[in-house]
């Protein structure tokens, strides 16, 4: 019973010095999941990059909807000529200086081109329907990888609180393996191997902590934070496995009718066809509409013979206007138009091909997610009656040992195998809680601890 106390005394001193260090203030700020979410959202390169090229597309959309808008330009020219001229027709010539001049306002319009552009708008506005949905899938890659790495996080810092009380207790033991060796109760060999114990563990503590400084680091660089940035997260209330999977003929149907990979993929096939119709329009007549409305002057400066008009009178005089319409025929094009055809047409079957391509990749990723989630759930199931039969034991060893029925070896030997339960059991616990999150995500539920 003496011994029992000492111990629990040690094991008391032991937490109470951790938990007093547990509560030195820490200036970190604490990220939660959602805020690592939105961060990655606001400032990651590569989707702020298909940012850039979903306005870029915009922009195109735009100029393609302003060609059905007639154009319109002005041009104004002055002239200034010196030559010998038969001004007064006698066949004397005379140097003369004239200015001359034109105004002009010139504007067209396609009235016919066989849908040519009312395509190009529809391509240009499924191609940036498309750049959206790039940056959406950009977004989805960004938070699986920030989930596996924050639950990495969660793990190793679990890890490290019992391996910390691992240390404590195996301290413990060893003051008070050293006290009863020190009273003849115990052999040398017994603190020995107790002292081997604290060793392993504290060793353990050290790689424990690496794993937590690594994968800090590892998400730090998923969310592209500075070097300089002090980096931490918030542990999360409670990790609970969920003990239900959807089915997965509904997963896979939600996946494949609103992920953005198969979305993208079809709009191809779309974008393809019109690159059809508009090749198919090379062959087909165009109608175009054209006006202007123009002027000019002409004014003899030097030597002139003939009386001067007004800058105003010859402007009015020389008004006109002109409007015309204008059909261009295809006739023979050095197979330029066909060609342009046939390409449009192996374009077509090979965005076909994408799509397919896009659809088995993700129903492949949502089987293997089911059969991930499926095994982690599973092992955690296993992994939870393994540790409750370790810990009971173990409990059954310590009790044994107080009363002198095992020795240190035996309780060693069962104590490393609890510890090993409790390791399996906390790894599968949270590699059950990712798997889920995962599959769960496919069917569009978004990621939350």
């Amino acid at each position: 019973m003496k011994r029992l106390m000492q111990y629990v005394f040690l094991f008391f001193c032991a937490a109470v010095f951790n938990l007093a260090h547990a509560q030195i203030p820490d200036t970190t700020k604490k990220w939660k999941i959602g805020d690592c979410f939105q961060y990655a959202a606001e400032h990651n390169i590569q989707t702020s990059t298909l940012r850039l090229s979903e306005q870029s597309v915009l922009q195109d959309l735009s100029a393609a909807r302003a060609v059905k808008i007639p154009g319109l330009s002005a041009s104004a020219s002055n002239t200034f000529t010196n030559a010998n001229n038969n001004a007064s027709g006698d066949g004397n010539l005379v140097n003369q200086l004239t200015s001359s001049g034109t105004y002009s306002l010139n504007s067209s319009i396609v009235l016919w081109n066989d849908h040519y552009i009312n395509n190009t708008i529809r391509q240009r506005e499924l191609l940036a329907l498309s750049a959206k949905l790039s940056v959406q899938q950009s977004l989805n890659n960004i938070t699986l990888s920030i989930t596996r790495s924050f639950l990495d996080i969660l793990l190793a810092k679990e890890n490290l609180g019992y391996i910390s009380d691992l240390v404590s207790t195996s301290e413990a033991r060893v003051k008070q393996g050293q006290m009863l060796y020190d009273k003849g109760s115990i052999a040398k060999k017994d603190l020995l191997q107790l002292q081997a114990q604290l060793a392993s563990d504290k060793y353990l503590l050290v790689q424990t902590q690496n794993a937590v400084r690594q994968n800090i680091l590892t998400l730090k660089q998923i969310l592209q934070l500075p070097a300089d940035t002090a980096f931490d997260i918030e542990p999360a209330p409670l990790v609970e496995v969920p003990a239900v999977l959807p089915p997965l003929a509904d997963v896979r149907q939600k996946a494949l009718q609103d992920f953005p990979e198969i979305k993208i993929g079809a709009m191809g096939v779309n974008i393809a066809a019109l690159d059809i119709a508009k090749a198919k329009a090379g062959f087909k007549p165009v109608l175009a509409a054209n006006g202007a409305l123009g002027t000019g002057y002409n004014s003899v400066i030097t030597n002139s013979v003939s009386p001067k008009s007004g800058y105003f009178t010859q402007t009015g005089n020389n008004f006109y206007q002109r409007l015309g319409l204008t059909l261009s025929v295809p006739i023979f094009s050095n197979r330029i138009n066909k060609t342009n055809v046939e390409k449009a047409n192996i374009a077509y079957k090979e965005a076909g091909l994408n799509l397919q391509n896009d659809q088995l990749i993700l129903s492949q990723a949502v089987e293997q997610a089911y059969l991930d989630a499926l095994n982690a759930q599973q092992a955690y199931d296993a992994a939870n009656q393994q540790l409750l039969a370790a810990t009971e034991s173990y409990r059954i060893v310590n009790e044994q040992f107080r009363l002198g029925s095992v020795n240190t070896y035996d309780l060693l030997q069962q104590r490393n195998q609890y510890v090993q339960a409790v390791q399996a059991f906390t790894q599968a616990k949270y590699s059950a809680v990712l798997q889920q999150k995962i599959y769960e995500f496919y069917m569009g539920n978004p990621v939350t601890l």
